[in-house]
């Protein structure tokens, strides 16, 4: 067999050839390529080719590389006629052989050699090539090389000699099978480039594929340069840092300030905030890369974004309103207190059904210790809410709201801000306890900071001066408490819807005590419920004479006292099992003498003396007014430290009396020769207010006629100048008052009786309440035998016997002795 011109024009005869199959590679014409050999048939192959066929041999690729043994359909119908130049065996088996390839072939049939060394062999006829030169043909050999040459610019794997002999070739078949082994193209489409025959046609395919071979290896040096780039600024970075930790460390800066600042930015992308925050903090964090850390303003910006960023912007917790549960949690801390309860169980089954915070604020209005801020804090139990409570007594900058600008030195946000940051949820129970204690001075009101706060269609955009930027505060929860509300604003008061917390009745205080307060102290003392007994008088003389107040914070603190003294009883007998036991009797032991008198009548009627009704803070209270006279020249004096509208109430008293002076059988100018001196006892204590008139009216009318006044009769009640009695307030605590002192009949103005319904019936079933229009009605109720029959019998039969007791007396006005009655 001999070799022949495949580009000639003579016929092609069949030759038989060892065929050996291809793995992915595509062997093309007049291109030498070296390949390892491993599979036995193709071993077999190539050396019968060596030895029987003039080392030629029929290279073709496999359409599928797993497949082990090749079929007829498993190979390409064109592969390439080579010739084996070198074959070098290798230690584990296989074979490297150096192949040439000679012209392409197309293979009719396929068989194997038969005996010890089966290998494949085919039936090949050579396929006819013609390289004419055309105008077409030569313009696209000119831009395959021109292109060839730009893809050896960017693949640096083409050698120059390489480049260099195939730019020389000028026919277009053979350059574009020069060409193709040295794209990286899958063999697929090399297999399609081998089976054109039609040399300009496959090289237009060739110059295809070189030309996407060029983009994709621009955009791979464009890759590559860019990873090279960024990998050499990330060295630069790296190496910079470094120096800059050790110039840090020699200074004696443990952190790195850009580390810093890039976990504050990582905290950021975790935080859920608003993008007002969000854009914020970036601007900030921006200005802190470029700050030393040296400087004064640097730690400023820190401590703000630090504020930002530990705020609970949109951090809920979960809360459930069961008022079931709430009703539950808010009796077992609090007994009694049965109306402000249900109001706050009103407003949370409302909250309930909306689903939404947005409503009145709260305002629990009471005497000290009576539980608003223990109550504020059962609500945020009985909701699963976090409990804040912020105390605003004193506070008198406007600052302490909504904080400072961050101009100033030292500046921080608000209390309200510092709060919520402290609980790190954003819908707490917030209780502003105190708020009637807030006072108002040159650096401002806080007071009118508070509107913007307590206000649910505002505070949805609270704006602190710190922060310099809107918060929402209208998932928070706000329950304000005070002692009084004559202090609070007007305008704050429109915003808060007021619940009263009366003080606790003798009996409630008694139950309290026994069934809550002392259990507590003896657990708190360690010592064991057995070891004490205490009476129920015992707690009642502890409530009245050791205590005085509204609720029952210093009563804790007496029982306190009387279980220290126990457990100091049990200590000494060295005896765990003692049982002390306390008494009426022997309170004082524990407690010492007694502290307050509390307010009882007086033993006997007295003439000019007359029990009155006061409220004050703590409660109610008896109030004795006394008069005396004098003789003198008319002048009247007020003692016990009045305010000015209880020292008007008395002169309109007086002049009361001596408009009716003809009804009281006295002569008309009967002023002229007395002195009037009326004195409230108790006169370290301040006392104001309209509410004593009919009180000193009768005592004025009981010293002028020198008739006692009955001692089991209290009164309340305004005083006009024409006689009528005027409506109060406080009846609740007043009545009070009258029951624990001991008084039978108290007289009220009419226009209070809608009151009573506020009254427990345990204090109306003691008390006789006599309603009053005029203090005509009074007199004869209050004074004692004949002027009552006689005020009874409107004056006709009384005048002769005032006129008796007054006629020809002179300037002599002491008061008849009274009778005993």
């Amino acid at each position: 067999m001999s070799d022949f011109d495949v580009d000639g024009e003579k016929a092609r005869p069949v030759l038989d050839l060892p065929l050996m199959s291809l793995r992915e590679v595509v062997m093309f014409p007049r291109s030498i390529v070296p390949l390892f050999v491993g599979r036995e048939a193709s071993i077999r192959a190539i050396e019968n080719a060596i030895s029987d066929y003039g080392k030629k041999i029929f290279l073709v690729a496999q359409r599928e590389p797993e497949v082990e043994k090749p079929g007829a359909e498993d190979l390409f119908e064109v592969g390439t006629v080579s010739k084996i130049l070198q074959l070098l065996r290798l230690p584990d088996g296989t074979i490297k052989v150096l192949f040439e390839g000679l012209y392409r072939a197309r293979w009719e049939a396929l068989g194997e050699e038969g005996g010890e060394g089966d290998f494949p062999r085919a039936s090949i006829l050579p396929l006819r090539e013609s390289d004419a030169l055309t105008a077409e043909s030569e313009a696209l050999v000119r831009a395959t090389q021109e292109a060839l040459e730009e893809y050896s610019k960017i693949n640096k794997k083409l050698a120059q000699e390489t480049l260099l002999a195939i730019t020389a070739i000028n026919t277009a078949g053979r350059l574009a099978d020069a060409v193709m082994p040295h794209l990286k193209v899958d063999y697929r489409k090399k297999q399609e480039v081998l089976e054109l025959e039609d040399p300009v046609v496959r090289l237009e395919k060739v110059y295809e594929l070189l030309q996407g071979e060029i983009a994709i290896s621009s955009m791979e040096k464009r890759i590559k340069n860019r990873v090279k780039n960024q990998m050499e600024r990330n060295q630069r970075e790296y190496y910079l840092n470094e120096q800059i930790k050790a110039i840090h460390k020699e200074m004696g800066r443990e952190e790195d300030p850009q580390a810093e600042v890039n976990e504050l930015e990582q905290r950021l992308a975790e935080k859920n905030m608003p993008d007002e925050a969000r854009e914020k903090a970036l601007r900030e964090m921006k200005k802190l890369r470029q700050m030393p850390p040296s400087s004064a303003e640097y730690t400023v910006v820190r401590n703000y974004v630090d504020w930002i960023l530990d705020l609970p912007w949109n951090t809920l917790k979960e809360t459930e309103i069961d008022i079931e549960k709430a009703r539950a949690v808010l009796d077992a801390d609090h007994y009694g207190l049965e109306k402000p309860k249900e109001r706050i169980l009103e407003y949370l089954a409302v909250q309930k059904l909306v689903n939404r915070l947005k409503g009145p604020i709260l305002c629990l209005v009471g005497p000290p210790g009576v539980g608003k801020t223990s109550l504020a804090k059962s609500v945020a139990r009985a909701t699963g809410r976090e409990f804040v409570r912020l105390s605003l007594g004193g506070v008198r900058d406007e600052a302490e709201i909504r904080g400072h600008r961050r101009t100033y030195v030292g500046a921080l946000p608000g209390k309200i801000i510092q709060s919520l940051k402290r609980v790190k949820f954003n819908n707490p129970l917030f209780c502003l306890d105190e708020i009637d204690k807030m006072s108002m001075d040159f650096r401002g009101d806080p007071s009118a900071a508070l509107l913007e706060v307590l206000d649910p269609e505002q505070n949805n955009t609270f704006n602190d001066h710190y922060l310099d930027m809107d918060y929402d505060l209208s998932q928070v929860f706000f329950i304000t408490t005070a002692n009084s509300l004559h202090s609070i604003p007007l305008p704050l008061q429109d915003r808060m819807e007021i619940i009263r917390l009366p003080g606790y009745l003798e009996t409630e205080k008694r139950r309290i005590a026994r069934e809550f307060l002392l259990p507590k102290q003896i657990e708190a003392h360690g010592i064991k419920p057995e070891n004490v007994r205490m009476s129920d008088n015992a707690v009642l003389e502890m409530i009245r004479t050791y205590t005085r107040e509204a609720g029952v914070r210093n009563l804790e603190r007496e029982l306190a006292g009387v279980c220290r003294k126990a457990a100091m009883q049990i200590v000494e007998a060295d005896d765990l099992d003692k049982v002390v036991t306390v008494t009426r009797q022997n309170l004082p032991q524990f407690l010492g003498v007694k502290k307050f008198r509390y307010g009882e009548r007086e033993a006997n009627p007295q003439v000019g003396v007359t029990t009155g009704l006061a409220w004050t803070e703590l409660g109610g209270e008896l109030l004795m007014v006394e008069t005396a006279l004098m003789p003198g020249t008319g002048k009247v004096v007020i003692t016990g430290k009045l305010g000015e509208v209880m020292t008007e109430s008395a002169k309109a008293a007086l002049s009361y009396v001596r408009s009716r002076s003809n009804m009281f059988g006295l002569r008309s100018d009967f002023h002229k020769d007395i002195d009037i001196h009326v004195h409230v006892p108790e006169g370290a204590t301040p006392k104001d207010g309209p509410s004593a008139g009919i009180t000193l009216a009768t005592s004025l009318v009981s010293a002028l006629l020198g008739v006692p006044v009955r001692n089991d009769v209290a009164m309340t009640g305004e005083i006009t100048l024409r006689g009528r009695v005027l409506p109060i307030g406080g009846l609740r605590e007043k009545l009070l008052a009258a029951h624990r002192g001991l008084i039978t009949k108290v007289l009220v103005p009419r226009d209070n009786k809608k009151d009573l319904k506020e009254v427990p019936d345990e204090i109306l079933k003691d008390l006789t309440i006599t309603f009053v229009d005029h203090v005509d009605e009074v007199l004869p109720l209050a004074l004692e035998g004949e002027a009552e029959a006689i005020f009874s019998g409107r004056a006709d039969e009384g005048l002769p016997l005032f006129r008796t007791l007054r006629e020809g007396a002179g300037c002599d006005v002491t008061p008849p002795v009274p009778t005993a009655h």
